[in-house]
């Protein structure tokens, strides 16, 4: 006797949302988490004195930190290699020399049309003599900027560009100079070039460790929706929005000042050469959200760069070197907008009166200041070296330094954006950016999909002896 089974369901899958749409969630359950654990209030106060945080935002900062953590473990070997591989790959393009000055060039531009904007508003708004904020809080930073920290950041302390300090305990922290591994960098590629044929055999294993970098780079980035969840429930937790009552001219001046650089200059600047807006934000959004959370350009560097090539259609050879060097040089809003207004602020504060030739200086700084506070992380040690120089004192940083962090989000934001925005730029007055990818429709995803990053890694096996092109290309 034979019994007939019946035909088995087909069972549906649960379709997960596009990455897009998992870090927008992270956002909000971020904030939902924050606001929670702030309620909560403190555990107590330590016997130093200190605050134990709850045990939520304990949990935030955990889970927000370790993601930071390993996307900063992965700078270094990522910056090193890949700077080697593209100005390895640029000796076969001619006018290799122009895209790095042209690169240069609009940093500087837009870095000045960027404090012009700062400036303006600092003396519309006179955050400094509309401030409830008191005396008592000015004090000397721990630490200042100056110009010679530009010369001792280039020179690298080792071949890894690395730096060790020891703690109380007997440990000893490592820590990375990202200025130090790109001069570092370049100076290997150069060689690679001058040696030749000889280098070959070098560059293979260059490359290939590169391609292998960037799938553990791949793997950390799939948990960026988790690590928004933390990154901005602990800042909401820590910082709340209390402190902005005493400074809240100067905060709205600031941000006023990022959303016109942001919405303004950058859109203008996309449209006068021809390109879409709405690509470009929609492309670049991971890593300026990311940015925006984490706090830190360097540690949102990896993201950059794989939204520059794989969303906007950069060029790899390009968007490597490009994308790294702007991480340390490349800074609209720490190193242009927040030391012009907090300038103007300070010198409002102390009744300082500034001449044209200070206002001049505040410019000259914050183009070409950048670098030398590269490495030397924090728009702190800018303003610091900003305030130097006018002469202005520097007792006025403990003034902001209560608002540094909820001011810190936009800056980066701003930082990132910009790094994301002039390769881009460059490579289409360069006719080198990839139409077909930047004009692509937006799936939410971070890249197209995980499958097409899957097939575009296996197809870069195939060019590893070649390494990539700066010629525009189809990417499927």
């Amino acid at each position: 006797m034979s019994s007939t089974l019946p035909a088995p369901t087909p069972t549906r899958r649960l379709r997960m949302p596009s990455f897009g749409v998992q870090v927008l969630l992270g956002l909000v359950l971020g904030v939902v988490l924050g606001l929670v654990a702030r309620s909560m209030g403190p555990d107590g106060v330590s016997a130093t004195g200190e605050v134990d945080p709850n045990w939520l935002t304990e949990t935030l900062t955990t889970v927000g930190g370790t993601f930071v953590t390993l996307l900063t473990a992965v700078v270094p070997a990522l910056v090193f290699l890949a700077i080697v591989a593209s100005i390895a790959n640029l000796r076969a393009v001619a006018g290799a020399a122009r895209l790095a000055w042209k690169t240069l060039a609009w940093f500087a531009g837009t870095a000045l049309i960027a404090v012009s904007i700062g400036i303006t508003l600092g003396l519309v708004l006179q955050p400094g003599s509309r401030t409830s904020v008191s005396a008592d809080a000015a004090s000397e930073p721990a630490s200042s900027g100056s110009w010679l920290d530009f010369l001792n950041g280039l020179v690298p302390a080792n071949v890894l560009g690395l730096q060790a300090s020891g703690g109380d305990d007997g440990s000893v922290a490592l820590s990375f100079n990202v200025l130090q591994i790109l001069v570092v960098a370049i100076a290997v590629g150069i060689a690679t070039l001058k040696v030749g044929e000889a280098a070959e055999p070098f560059l293979v294993v260059v490359r290939s460790a590169l391609a292998v970098v960037q799938k553990v780079l791949w793997w950390i980035i799939l948990l960026a929706p988790i690590a928004t969840v933390g990154l901005l429930g602990k800042a909401v937790a820590t910082y709340g929005w209390d402190a902005l009552g005493s400074l809240g001219v100067f905060t709205g001046a600031i941000y006023a000042g990022l959303l016109l650089v942001l919405l303004v200059v950058y859109p203008v600047l996309l449209r006068v050469n021809g390109l879409s807006v709405r690509q470009f934000f929609s492309g670049a959004w991971p890593a300026i959200s990311l940015a925006f959370v984490s706090r830190s350009s360097v540690g949102t560097m990896p993201v950059t760069e794989s939204v520059t090539e794989r969303n906007l259609g950069v060029p790899r050879a390009y968007s490597s070197f490009a994308v790294p060097l702007g991480a340390t040089t490349k800074m609209d809003g720490c190193a242009s907008i927040y030391p012009a207004i907090s300038a103007i602020f300070v010198a409002q504060f102390f009744g300082v009166d500034l001449a044209i030739t200070d206002y001049l200086l505040i410019v000259v700084v914050s183009v070409i200041g950048s670098a030398a506070t590269a490495g030397v992380t924090g728009a702190t040690v800018m303003l610091t070296l900003t305030l130097s120089t006018l002469g202005l004192p520097l007792e006025g940083v403990g003034l902001l330094l209560a608002i540094d962090p909820i001011l810190d989000m936009g800056r980066t934001a701003v930082n990132v954006t910009g790094q994301a925005l002039v390769p881009t730029l460059v490579a289409k007055r360069e006719g080198i950016l990839d139409h077909e990818v930047y004009d692509a429709p937006r799936t939410g995803g971070w890249v197209r999909d995980a499958a097409v990053e899957e097939d575009r890694s296996a197809a870069t096996v195939s060019t590893v002896a070649t390494g990539p092109s700066l010629e525009p290309s189809v990417r499927v």
